[in-house]
Parts: structure tokens; sequence; C-alpha cells
């Protein structure tokens, strides 16, 4: 190879650098197929994808990067938003999987544009250094110990309380489903809610809605992400959670209840951890075991304060 691109010259003379560059630089470390398989299916009994609302949600494993043959261990990244900045960390920690709470690929596409479009760019980073992709998303709203519950211990930290869950799976597990409505045994301000928010959410600041700085707070309506449809037709004091519509936060705040908002993202973040450490306590599942469980460091809100 070299002699023949010595031929060509100043032309080969590139090529040759091309390549050099590429063996130089391009680390893989895919998982085998029946080792991805085993990371998938413990992440599924884990947040079982039965639990997702799959009218609209994309579940499961969006990129499948794995190889007939490899003795490489399961190494995974935990990220809310699989960014290109998210998919250059995998690639610097030598990740083979990347466990992405949203949806990767959500809207379908006709073609490849990466030179303008960062998510086909990323995508094709991703299959060049071998690297598979599952999302788990409403699984973890839904699942019992999943996020909303995370939630629920933050808000109520302090308090005795029960929980139920405001829309039920069609499986009636207990403690499955959409959202959850939190009952304390005694009333808190809602200065008091704010506090606890932030603190278990590890925030400078939320917004609050609310006619009445001194509201007393018994009931509290939680959906991590966007509460829209999952608060219609609950009746709380006060509705937490990440987003809702300019309209839909007027009427709540019209009928003299008040609102949590702390942006859609921020409501999920802190439960990778969480999910890092259920990971782990079962990785003996795996007939490998794994080398890492990480949570990324570069995935944040793509918004701040200023």
């Amino acid at each position: 190879m070299d002699c023949f691109l010595s031929l060509l010259g100043w032309q080969g003379q590139k090529c040759k650098e091309k390549l050099k560059h590429r063996h130089t630089h391009t680390y893989r470390m895919p998982l085998s197929r029946p080792s991805l398989k085993q990371v998938t299916s413990l992440l599924n009994k884990l947040y079982p994808l039965k639990y997702a609302d799959n009218s609209w949600d994309n579940t499961g494993l969006l990129i499948d990067a794995s190889v007939a043959s490899s003795n490489e261990k399961p190494r995974l990244l935990l990220a809310i938003d699989l960014t290109e900045a998210v998919a250059q960390e995998a690639i610097d920690q030598k990740c083979n999987v990347i466990v992405a709470y949203h949806p990767f690929l959500f809207r379908k596409f006709n073609r490849i544009s990466p030179e303008t479009n960062p998510q086909q760019r990323t995508l094709v980073k991703l299959l060049q250094h071998e690297i598979s992709v599952y999302s788990p998303h409403t699984a973890v709203d839904a699942a019992a110990g999943g996020v909303n519950d995370w939630l629920v211990e933050g808000v109520s930290k302090g308090s005795e309380f029960t929980s139920e869950v405001i829309i039920r799976d069609e499986s009636n597990v207990e403690g499955v489903g959409m959202g959850r409505l939190v009952t304390l045994k005694s009333p808190v301000s809602i200065l008091e809610i704010v506090s606890r928010i932030k603190v278990s959410l590890d925030l400078d600041h939320v917004q609050l809605g609310t006619r009445n700085i001194n509201q007393m707070v018994s009931t509290i309506a939680i959906c991590a992400g966007s509460g829209s449809s999952v608060f219609s037709g609950v009746d709380a004091d006060c509705y937490y959670t990440g987003e809702l519509s300019h309209h839909e936060q007027l009427a709540y705040v019209e009928q003299d209840k008040s609102l949590v908002i702390c942006g859609h993202s921020n409501t999920e973040r802190g439960f990778l951890s969480v999910m890092a450490a259920k990971i782990a306590e079962n990785v003996h599942e795996l007939e490998t075991g794994a080398d890492s469980i990480l949570v990324s460091k570069t995935d944040c809100s793509p918004f701040q304060t200023v």
C-alpha cells in the first residue's frame, strides 16, 4: 500500500496522512451482539419498555452498533440529551453504549446531511465509533422507583405523606403509570415546597407561579418533563413539573393554584445518578460484568439564568 501511495506523489502523501490520522485517533471497542442484548435486557428489566407511552415515544435500542464477536465489557455513559458534546464524551471515555433518556432519534428523515445537520453528524460519528444507543424515556417516567417517584422523595422530604399514580398503566401494576399525586399529612408553605425542590434538583432558581406567597400546600401534582397532559383534570394545591404552556400556567394561577416550573430536563437530570446506581446493583446479571457506568459531565440544560 505504501509503495502504491508513494507512486502517486503529493496526492499519495495526503492519503497516507489521512490513513495515519484515522488509525491513530479512531478507537473502537464495540460490544458483541450477545453482550449488548444482555445490557438492553437489564435496562428493560429495571425500566420495562411496555410501560412507555408508545403512542408517540421512541424507546429502546435506537442504534445497534454491536459486532458478531468481541471480548469488550460494557462501558455505559448515561445522559439526558445525546448532544454532539455527549457523543464526543462517550468517544473520549471509550464507552460502547450510551443510555440517553430522551430519544436521540425521534423525527424521520429522508436524507443524511452531516455537514449541516448536527443530529445526523452525531449519528454518523457514533456509527463510526461503533457506539450503541438505548433510550428508556417514558418507561423511566412510569416505572415504580423511576424519575417521578424520585421527584416525590425530594418534595416530600421531612413530611409524612402518601403518593398515588395519576394515570395508571394499562398493566395495572401497583405504582406504575404517569405522574404522581402527593398528599402531605400536615400542610407546608409553598415557599417550603420551593426550597425542597431546589435542594433536591440542585437548582439555584425555579419559577414560582402563585397569587398567594403564603399559601399552605397539602396536595402536589408531579410530572417530570412536561406535565401538560398528565395534569389534565387533576385537582391539587401545587403543580410541580418542568414545563407548561403559557395558557396552562395562567389557568392554574387563575384558579388560585401554585406552580413550580423548573425547566424540562432539570426535573430529570438528577435522576441519572440514581439510575447509574441501580444498574450497578444489578450488573452481576451481565455475564461479563461491566467496565464502567458513567454519568455524563457534558450533558446539561440548554438554558441558564442570566
